[in-house]
């Protein structure tokens, strides 16, 4: 395993506004960079308030000028309900983003909403391995997992980031692409998640914070402040192969020390 690190970036925005627009152009750029060097974009999304922060990617000029028959998309966790419930991550997805692109339906990973969690959880661990053996998605020549171009983070006020939670054991997993979870702190308990070597190997992770509540998580990962009970919280363990892009606003930044 190596232990390559890319480089950190840290940028403060005035308002949620200014991180919407910021973020639309970031990934609309990655993608034509992903698309002109390898033909496809892969990317990796999550809950949370991020879809309503890529809003701008699909307004003009992203919705017309970004190829969306190259994108290929994915969950870096999903709750385990029916796709069609207000639970789903690929409905808040699906209503927000996916709904407003014409991202070829082949190409939008969602989970088997059929299944247990841990059958879920193989299944799709399963379908990225299909995928690496047919050339969609490359591994990382650093870890060896499947190498995803883009992945749009958020984080929770305790430091978790997918479903990753600072109290279970999954943030651990080094061996699986994807595992199971049955009793989230947060509601609902069931989810699937991918684990960390996974998300280590993207090329490019944004981590999208936004709100006041979140400010000493941020400044426990990106400032000075000690994390709680002496232990590290999940977000201080993201790293991406090429560049970790924190987009931060006024009030997420509001207990660092310097501006980025």
């Amino acid at each position: 395993m190596g232990t390559q690190k890319g480089k950190k970036t840290v940028l403060n925005f005035d308002s949620e506004e200014d991180v919407s627009k910021a973020l639309a152009k970031y990934t609309a750029d990655l993608s034509e960079k992903f698309i002109k060097e390898k033909g496809s974009f892969t990317v990796v999304l999550s809950g949370g308030s991020l879809i309503d922060t890529m809003r701008k990617l699909v307004e003009p000029p992203y919705k017309e000028s970004v190829d969306w028959s190259k994108w290929w998309i994915f969950w870096v966790d999903e709750r385990v309900v029916p796709l069609g419930h207000d639970d789903s991550n690929y409905k808040l997805a699906y209503d927000g983003f996916l709904s407003k692109v014409s991202i070829p339906s082949s190409n939008i990973y969602a989970i088997n909403d059929k299944e247990t969690p841990e059958g879920a959880a193989a299944d799709y661990e399963a379908r990225l391995k299909q995928l690496v053996e047919s050339k969609i998605l490359p591994l990382s020549a650093v870890s060896g997992f499947p190498k995803f171009d883009l992945m749009l983070l958020g984080m929770g006020p305790d430091g978790h980031v997918a479903s990753l939670f600072p109290t279970r054991p999954h943030r651990h997993e080094k061996e699986r692409l994807v595992t199971f979870i049955t009793d989230s702190p947060k509601p609902p308990p069931p989810r699937i998640t991918f684990t960390f070597p996974v998300i280590n190997s993207a090329s490019e992770i944004a981590m999208v914070v936004t709100g006041a509540e979140l400010a000493y998580m941020v400044d426990v990962a990106l400032g000075s402040a000690p994390p709680p009970d002496g232990i590290p919280p999940p977000c201080t363990e993201v790293s991406a192969e090429e560049e970790l892009t924190w987009f931060l606003d006024k009030d997420a930044a509001s207990k660092l020390q310097t501006s980025g």
